[in-house]
Formats: structure tokens, sequence, C-alpha cells
């Protein structure tokens, strides 16, 4: 006898302020990820724009504004830009290595300098080592975290550099939350070299996609999305691929300042940060 299905229970936070967009509010609606059947439902709830935090999904539900958008990109069909180009080869050196989803003290550390110098007033700028450990520990699905250090220079690991909680589903990489050191004398685009490296990746393990979060065009920090191509878009109807002429468009927009402007410091990282307090059923 087969077991019934269970359908999981979403709830919604309370309306609280958009760290995107500046005078707006926002809502998610999130369920719980656990038991045997986790990867599957965090993969069947990927495909329709949720993110992953800890041990829920959720993705945006706000009443009066549809700005955040869920992107990824067509790994397979990806065609680097020749900035892109330079940075893979500018950061060739640097060792990748997969590890469990463990946290550390040297992470911490170097997260610590990611958000004062990126979100310093960002809902995460406050968190301590045990918040960071629950980010990376408490994952019911298939996650890793891939360290970025430079070589070796005596007999113990090189310098971290960077690091991508990522999480492994049935159709791609989705990125959970990546950080870098952000004041490195000797590399730059070391948030966007993270990125090319999960799209070589993806292809490498013949995954079609990288889930890159949500996109907000009116968000400053959310820009850089925009500058990898094929990039696809959820919409209404569905995941749609953005026509060349409007991710041209996109990109020059990014790179002139030009386009509505966001939240200028603070957010930029989407993680489910409300209060337990502020759930009710849907």
């Amino acid at each position: 006898m087969t077991a019934p299905v269970r359908f999981p229970r979403f709830f919604v936070t309370a309306p609280a302020p958009c760290p995107y967009l500046a005078g707006r509010t926002e809502r998610k609606v999130f369920t719980e990820l656990k038991g045997p059947h986790a990867d599957a439902l965090n993969d069947a709830l990927g495909r329709i724009g949720f993110r992953r935090s800890q041990t829920v999904a959720y993705r945006p539900s706000c009443a009066d504004c549809t700005a955040c958008v869920s992107v990824r990109v067509a790994a397979d069909e990806f065609q680097a830009s020749s900035t892109q180009k330079r940075n893979l080869k500018r950061n060739s050196d640097l060792e990748a290595s997969i590890c469990h989803p463990w946290s550390t003290a040297e992470q911490f550390t170097l997260l610590q300098r990611y958000l004062a110098a990126r979100h310093p007033g960002g809902g995460m700028a406050t968190m301590d080592e045990v918040d960071y450990a629950d980010m990376v520990e408490h994952t019911p699905v298939t996650s890793y975290v891939i360290e970025y250090r430079e070589p070796s220079t005596g007999s113990g690991p090189g310098r971290l550099v960077g690091a991508c909680l990522t999480d492994r589903q049935g159709d791609g990489l989705s990125m959970i939350y990546s950080f870098y050191d952000p004041e490195h004398e000797m590399r730059t685009g070391l948030g966007n070299y993270i990125i090319l490296d999960h799209i070589r990746r993806a292809v490498s393990e013949g995954l079609p996609y990288v889930y890159l979060g949500y996109w907000v065009e009116g968000s400053e920090r959310m820009q850089y999305k925009v500058r990898y191509r094929p990039l696809e878009r959820l919409g209404r109807d569905g995941w749609q691929r953005l026509s060349d002429d409007d991710q041209e468009r996109l990109i020059r927009d990014a790179t002139t300042g030009r386009g509505p402007r966001g939240v200028p410091v603070g957010g930029g990282k989407d993680l489910l940060g409300a209060s337990p307090d502020g759930w009710q059923p849907v």
C-alpha cells in the first residue's frame, strides 16, 4: 500500500520594509523542508521561484509588487564576455574545494569582512558564529560549501578568499549565499569569479542551469546578475529567456548606473529573515 502524498503547508510572513526598493514593503510565502523527500520538494519549488534558507523554502509574495524576479543562467550555452574571460584568467590559480556543509571560524571571519564592506546595513550584519553555523549546517537537502583559496606557500592550506553555500538540485546548482574578500589588493571580481566557476561546474556535471536567486531591476546591488548570458527569468508564463536586445540594454544600464534606484546600502542578498512571530498560515 502506498503512503498518501502529503502536500506542504505554506505560511506567509508579516509585511516588513523591503530591503531592495525604498518605500515599499515585502512579504514572503514559505514552507518547511523536512523528511526523506526534502530534496525532491526543494527541486520542485526551485523550478517555480523558491529559494532555500536553512530548513525552509520561500519566495516573495508581495501584494502590490512583482519586482523580485527569479533568474538562472543557461550554463551549457553560456559564452563568457571578454571581461569575464579576463576574470577567469586572472583568478585561474585559485584552488576550489568542495566541503561538507560545516561552518568554520575562518569562513565566518571572511563573511564578517564581506558584510562590513558590502552590506553594512543589511539584516545579516549582526550575525554571530552561531547564526552562521545555522545558515550553513541546517540543511535537509544536498548542499556543500565551495571554498576558494590562493595557492599554499607552505604546508598548510592557502589563504581563503571566497566561499559559497550551494545546493545541488536536479536541474542545476543553486547559489544560496556567496561571500569573498572585498578588499583584496591583488584580486578583483572575486564574486563574479565564483559565479563563473559555478557555471563551469554545472556544465561539467551535466546540469543545465545555475540559479542566481532574485533579480530586482531597481536595486543597484542586484545588477551584476544581468551580465551572464543567456539569462532566463521566471514570469507568469514560466521561464523565458531574455532577448539579446533586452539583456544588452540591462547590461548597459548597469554599467552606466542608469535606471530606477533602489535601496543603496544594506539589502542585496535574498535570505529569509522574518521572525517566527510574524508567520501566518496560508
